[in-house]
């Protein structure tokens, strides 16, 4: 076995209701003003509520930003690290979707140690230190709570990358209770996108190691468990935990093995067509794991058991073959858009997708099998 590195958050609360209690699990950073990140709709909703009393009680000013956007733009991250500095904040909660915790992480690092955020996208080029910073998921999908990225969209509608250990929460907090009213829509494009984190993270060409494969086989495994429960259920508290669990483990997987054409793929479909990021995932999936099978075989069968359909007894091919069908199954009952054309992609904007997906190199080199400009061409036209 060859050396590897993992990291992930230093500490993970899994508690139902336990955003009540926040303030309690902060106790030790030493706080006394938190700059609160999420968007108008969990707000309006009054899903902040618990986390916000607990805040108040222990005597911690908070601060709710609200102004997030899905796929954040530049410019709106910027605005939250200047409202984040006129406050005076000494640190950051992160509270929603992927937009929000990676909005949060941006602002922890900015509003502490400025820098041009033109400067530090890419991998390893931030510069500490940073705020406090606690996030508390709200969707089963982004894994963001144990990632070290933050992804932004920049005013020329591409998705560009922070990475960095600095970007690691000091710590999260999983409470199911916060999931218990997301619409079906958005609980199975999430799910599925946290499907894709432990598959893409379980096949990737680098950095695969046996903690982040222990993770994606276990996460893979409890998100396929209970994603249509919690479509059939959607007031199951217990599967809502289990698809919690399963999106941080997927996300500490993918944070150590990287993601691969699945996710390099998708991300011209939210820069250019403001297609969900779990939605993009979804649409691309089936031809990417199709286009892989033969050299991902071992590691699609592998995956295939972990789910329950794929036997050991069978050959690699037979398995994968199970494998990928059973994912594709599970892809097309869900409530969402099935095709490319369905979320407004014109055939004509293939090949511009096409040449856009091709420049995400640092996510095409983990894909099991090398994808070129007619490649990704084929995939974007067996999507639509």
């Amino acid at each position: 076995m060859t050396g590897f590195n993992f990291e992930t958050t230093p500490r993970i609360v899994c508690e139902q209701g336990g955003s009540g209690r926040l303030a309690e699990f902060a106790r030790g950073l030493g706080v006394r003003h938190f700059f609160l990140i999420t968007d108008q709709p969990l707000l309006q909703a009054g899903l902040l509520a618990p986390a916000l009393a607990s805040l108040r009680v222990a005597g911690i000013t908070t601060t709710v930003y609200s102004d997030v956007l899905p796929d954040p733009p530049e410019e709106r991250v910027l605005a939250a690290v200047r409202a984040a500095r006129e406050a005076g904040a000494d640190g950051v909660v992160g509270f929603g979707g992927g937009s929000s915790m990676d909005t949060a992480k941006l602002v922890a690092l900015l509003a502490r140690t400025p820098a041009a955020l033109q400067d530090i996208y890419g991998i390893g080029l931030a510069q500490g230190p940073r705020l406090p910073l606690v996030q508390v998921p709200t969707t089963a999908g982004t894994g963001s709570e144990v990632t070290p990225i933050a992804i932004v969209t920049t005013p020329t509608s591409e998705k560009k990358g922070v990475v960095s250990p600095l970007l690691y929460p000091d710590f999260a907090l999983l409470d199911s209770h916060l999931t218990l009213g997301l619409p079906p829509r958005l609980t199975a494009m999430t799910g599925i996108d946290a499907m894709v984190h432990a598959i893409e993270a379980f096949t990737s060409r680098h950095k695969k190691n046996p903690v982040s494969d222990a993770l994606a086989l276990k996460a893979l495994a409890l998100l396929y468990a209970n994603q249509r429960k919690v479509l059939e259920d959607p007031r199951n508290g217990t599967a809502r935990e289990h698809m919690l669990l399963g999106s941080l483990l997927a996300g500490m997987a993918f944070a150590n093995a990287p993601v691969a054409a699945v996710h390099a793929l998708a991300y011209p479909l939210g820069g250019h067509f403001h297609v969900p990021h779990g939605l993009s995932n979804a649409l691309v999936l089936r031809p990417v794991l199709r286009f892989n099978l033969e050299h991902a075989a071992p590691l699609y069968a592998q995956l295939g058991e972990a789910i329950g359909t794929a036997r050991s007894d069978q050959g690699p091919i037979e398995g994968a073959r199970a494998f990928v069908d059973a994912m594709a199954a599970l892809v097309a009952v869900m409530p969402f858009e099935q095709n490319l054309r369905s979320v407004g992609v014109d055939r004509s904007d293939l090949p511009m997708l096409a040449e856009d997906a091709l420049k995400v190199q640092r996510l095409l080199v983990n894909n099991p099998r090398d994808v070129v400009l007619a490649d990704a061409l084929a995939l974007y036209e067996e999507a639509f």
